[in-house]
């Protein structure tokens, strides 16, 4: 009996030192994506103008590392707030911690070499290599050309420094060990040409994070099926919207649409008539950044329903909006 007692508190004291050893290893040697790339980025008319349009209508930066005003539908951009971080995803909407979008105006980044911004960008670790949570779609990122990362590096260095400094983000436990895993080096890709309307519109797809927000997630993973719907976006009064079924499907998601459809329901939020709407309390929210979508190229549009035409229709019906509750 104390041979096997003896055996077992060896065995325990190796378990110990092993799993010590792994989160040593997890926390000191990962995330491991390699240096930063040795780059420069010219700050061009023309690679600031693309930069601009594809932050602000595309990969959307602009979106969570701006401050948005909720008072109104869509949460439009509050004016004079570009780039000055601060949106907070907490446990409340399901997230696995607390975390916050970084100050990416130059008065943050102005110690940044423009390959730790391009690293960040597409492989999410940041300048001390330390992980970013993927609310920040670096993933989709990591499959763009290097040219339109280049371009939104120039336009963020233009934009106005802000003083801003939001709180640092606090995975909770395991996510504070997982998250060390989860960085990888982007691969990058060519732009597709245009004339390939579905490689065209796959790429604007990914780009703009349409997996991301049309896809269940749990502790801030993606667990449901893609473009399926089902994520839920927690407001701080308890009440909630869910992303919708975009896959083809006839009922439950975009099936019956046609193109027109589709790009009217963008393209309505561009109309010159067109004001968001004041909100009373109750009344439906979303976190969809209508305004900001809205300027997107009509021919990408377009591709990107063509290429959401081809995928798997799933049947999955989608309460897409939850009340505060009393």
């Amino acid at each position: 009996m104390k041979k096997f007692l003896k055996f077992l508190a060896i065995l325990l004291g190796v378990i110990i030192l092993a799993v010590a050893g792994l989160a040593t290893y997890v926390k000191t040697a990962l995330p491991n994506v390699g240096p930063p790339p040795d780059l420069k980025v010219e700050l061009t008319p023309e690679r600031i103008k693309r930069g601009e349009y594809l932050a602000h209508h595309v990969t959307l930066c602009m979106d969570c590392h701006s401050r948005r005003d909720f008072s109104l539908f869509s949460g439009p951009l509050v004016p004079g707030t570009l780039g000055e971080g601060g949106e907070a995803f907490t446990p409340a909407q399901g997230f696995p911690g607390n975390f916050y979008a970084r100050n990416i105006s130059p008065s943050h980044l102005k110690d940044w070499t423009d390959g730790e911004i391009f690293r960040a960008i597409t492989s999410g670790v940041n300048k001390d290599n330390k992980p970013i949570f993927s609310i920040m779609p670096w993933q989709n990122y990591g499959g763009m050309d290097p040219e339109d990362i280049k371009d939104i590096i120039a336009y963020i260095r233009s934009i106005p420094s802000q003083p801003n400094d939001p709180p640092k983000s606090e995975p909770a436990f395991p996510m504070n060990f997982i998250l060390n895993t989860i960085p990888k080096k982007g691969e990058g890709g060519k732009r597709p040409d245009p004339s390939d309307v579905i490689a065209y519109g796959k790429y604007y797809t990914m780009a703009s994070g349409c997996n991301v927000c049309h896809t269940r997630h749990e502790k801030g993973q993606m667990v449901g099926e893609p473009f399926a719907g089902g994520f839920e976006f927690g407001f701080p009064d308890g009440s909630a919207v869910i992303s919708p079924n975009i896959t083809p499907d006839t009922e439950t998601g975009i099936g019956s649409w046609n193109e027109e459809t589709f790009l009217t329901k963008f393209k309505q939020y561009a109309d010159s008539n067109y004001h968001p709407t004041p909100l009373k309390p109750g009344q439906m929210q979303t976190v969809m950044p209508w305004t900001m979508y809205a300027y997107k190229d009509s021919a990408e549009l377009k591709a990107i329903y063509a290429y959401l035409k081809t995928l798997k229709p799933v049947k999955n019906q989608v309460v897409k909006w939850k009340p505060k509750t009393s």
